[in-house]
């Protein structure tokens, strides 16, 4: 990765130095430095040397473009990451709350369920103690309540 990561400094390097020797082909001469004296022709190494500048810019372009491509990729997908975690937590919290409210509905039925089973002991008890129309209506009431609470039941 390290090597990618110097590999990646190239074009950009070279077009520098490719325009530093334009530039130093261009604005000087063999009076000014005499080892351009060896250069038979500087005028057209300039103009090869800016064709290959331009050649260097452009694949540098193309680097720079497709490592921000693939930057937005990954971000994109670390934000689809996310966005599918935050939802499946999402589902893990409504399964749990639908499993709690299950739960509290249940107890709630068991309650009613002992509530009423303890109506009808006393009903039934206090009948069998003393068998007077008050306690036999008290019982009838509770059967009632209890055929009703069947009913609901089924």
């Amino acid at each position: 990765m390290a090597w990618l990561n110097f590999l990646s400094l190239i074009p950009a390097t070279t077009v520098t130095l490719l325009l530093i020797s334009i530039a130093f082909l261009r604005f000087y001469n063999e009076q000014d430095f005499t080892f351009l004296g060896l250069i038979a022709n500087p005028r057209i190494w300039s103009n090869r040397l800016t064709v290959a500048a331009l050649l260097a810019a452009v694949i540098n372009f193309c680097i720079e473009w497709d490592g921000r491509n693939r930057e937005a990729d990954r971000l994109a997908e670390e934000a689809q990451r996310r966005l599918e975690e935050e939802q499946r937590r999402l589902e893990e919290e409504q399964r749990r709350l639908e499993e709690e409210q299950r739960r509290a509905e249940e107890k709630e039925q068991a309650s009613r369920r002992a509530a009423i089973e303890i109506e009808r002991d006393l009903a039934l008890l206090s009948y069998l103690a003393d068998s007077s129309a008050e306690n036999q209506r008290k019982l009838t009431q509770v059967l009632a309540l209890l055929n009703d609470y069947r009913d609901s039941l089924g």
